[in-house]
């Protein structure tokens, strides 16, 4: 058979059946929460068997943390050449993830499921917040190298500064909206970092 009479393929099985396996633990995720949902019943509702699933994660909290990440679009990593127009570019692209039903859905899974399971905390943490943190260190050692905070700033402490501050407003939705809150409250933690290398 020559390269002419080959029929085109469609999607590979085995990503067919990953895919259906990342669908169906969302789908009891939803339904049942983290405690009660089981390797089983993920792969009864995705139509694999559980071997399927253990060839690709060894634990229930690995499948989950990596099912809630494959709904979650990657923030960009800006480079405006300015600490503060480089800030309202994380903020503006955070937003565009968070304030949607599906972004604030998957932000109280991920809250709930890290509250109430230490392993879970445990590979989010190391799987998807860490390399976020060392990402945004890069916009913060852009920022020293210009003198625009000092070079002593804790780029990890201010990355936490601002998940929290995101975090707070999306759960209390305080009365400013959350893009105009979140910018405030870094202002006011980034001030004296600037301030004091700019004096």
């Amino acid at each position: 058979m020559n390269n002419a009479d080959k029929k085109p393929r469609g999607r590979p099985r085995s990503d067919r059946s990953h895919q259906a396996i990342l669908q169906a633990t969302l789908e009891l995720l939803a339904e049942v929460g983290f405690d009660a949902m089981s390797i089983e019943a993920i792969a009864a509702r995705a139509g694999v068997g559980k071997t399927t699933i253990y060839r690709r994660y060894p634990s229930k909290e690995e499948l989950i943390a990596d099912a809630i990440e494959s709904i979650r679009q990657e923030i960009v990593l800006p480079d405006t050449g300015n600490l503060d127009t480089d800030i309202d570019a994380l903020i503006q692209n955070a937003a565009q993830i968070v304030l949607t039903p599906l972004g604030r859905q998957t932000v109280a899974t991920i809250v709930s499921s890290a509250a109430h399971n230490p392993q879970f905390a445990r590979i989010y943490w190391t799987k998807y917040l860490q390399p976020r943190r060392r990402d945004f260190a890069i916009v913060i050692e852009r920022a020293k190298a210009r003198n625009e905070i000092l070079p002593d700033v804790d780029s990890d402490l201010i990355f936490d500064l601002m998940s929290g501050i995101m975090l707070y407003a999306l759960i209390f939705q305080p009365t400013a909206d959350w893009i105009s809150y979140t910018r405030r409250a870094l202002d006011l933690a980034l001030k004296s970092m600037r301030d004091l290398a700019r004096g």
